[in-house]
């Protein structure tokens, strides 16, 4: 299995958990002015620790909404608490991925996994949310990716952010709900908003960065802090352009023995139309047009239902 270097390692979290909200590791800041609820989540997956170290550089700074509410929230710590550094790509989950359980029925089915308790607790606060941030990275090296869920409103809303270069709008995950397709999120007839940044590499250094300089500017979008306060904090200049990806199909295993049959990379590109990306037993999937893009291609052991890579073009 890939093992990069780890450049960046898990912080320290335990002064967070006693929040104010009544659930651990939830902090709650209403500003007392009037303005949108804002959820900030990290750790949804417990290998993906940028999104705690952005999280703890905001608490270090002090920041307090200017108006509205924030609820800063890190989800699935009991995986994050398993974190081994020989083993790092172990803590993503305990028992099931947190990120495919955010209907109503997976929660509401009587299933009792870690995940689907915790996602019991955060929906409250996730329901409650005008403005969602979800901070994530990536299990290869791959520059950053904005994951817009299935709603165009929500790459819109990714534009006005300004970053990262890459959007991204997709089908939804076959294997269940992500938070960001959770309800109003993914209506488009509500105003509500949610984004998914993709910050790069797990461990790093620069997802760490880019988790931050994300952050920052979507408190600033949200109207929760002011211009100055963003530009003394951006550690990242604007790219020159943005470019969405649409994906139209995911490539899911069939079994253990799926296999690539090119080199693949994160946002790679396969000029041709016909050309045989990947195998399964009989089942061939090849570029079904020109230019195809590979949305995070997983070079980890495939598992029959696992979404290997996802197809797609860039629109402009």
């Amino acid at each position: 299995m890939f093992k990069p270097p780890l450049e960046i390692l898990p912080p320290d979290i335990a002064p967070l958990r006693h929040g104010n909200a009544g659930v651990d590791y939830v902090h709650v800041f209403d500003s007392g002015q009037a303005g949108p609820e804002v959820l900030v989540q990290a750790l949804t997956h417990g290998n993906e620790i940028c999104g705690a170290h952005a999280m703890l550089w905001l608490f270090e700074k002090g920041f307090r909404p200017r108006r509205g509410r924030l609820t800063l929230a890190l989800a699935n710590v009991a995986a994050f608490e398993r974190f081994d550094s020989e083993a790092p790509h172990a803590s993503r989950y305990v028992d099931e991925d947190l990120n495919r359980v955010w209907s109503d029925e997976a929660m509401n089915a009587g299933v009792d996994t870690v995940e689907r308790r915790r996602a019991r607790e955060l929906r409250p606060f996730v329901d409650a949310a005008d403005f969602v941030l979800d901070i994530h990275s990536m299990h290869e090296d791959c520059r950053p990716l904005m994951v817009c869920g299935t709603a165009d409103k929500n790459a819109e809303y990714a534009r006005r952010l300004g970053v990262p270069a890459d959007l991204l709008i997709d089908t939804g995950h076959p294997a269940g709900l992500r938070m960001v397709e959770r309800g109003g999120l993914s209506d488009p007839a509500s105003a509500r908003r949610a984004l998914l940044i993709e910050c790069g590499q797990h461990w790093a250094r620069s997802s760490r960065t880019v988790a931050i300089d994300t952050l920052v500017r979507f408190l600033a979008l949200t109207g929760l802090a002011d211009e100055e306060w963003m530009h003394q904090h951006v550690q990242l200049p604007l790219p020159p352009v943005q470019r969405l990806v649409r994906v139209t199909e995911a490539v899911v295993a069939r079994s253990t023995d799926f296999r690539f049959l090119i080199p693949v990379q994160g946002l790679g590109v396969v000029p041709r139309a016909g050309t045989p990306i990947a195998r399964d037993g009989d089942q061939v999937w090849c570029a079904p047009y020109d230019d195809t893009v590979l949305v995070m291609p997983s070079m980890q052991h495939a598992r029959p239902g696992n979404t290997q890579v996802r197809l797609g073009r860039y629109e402009d």
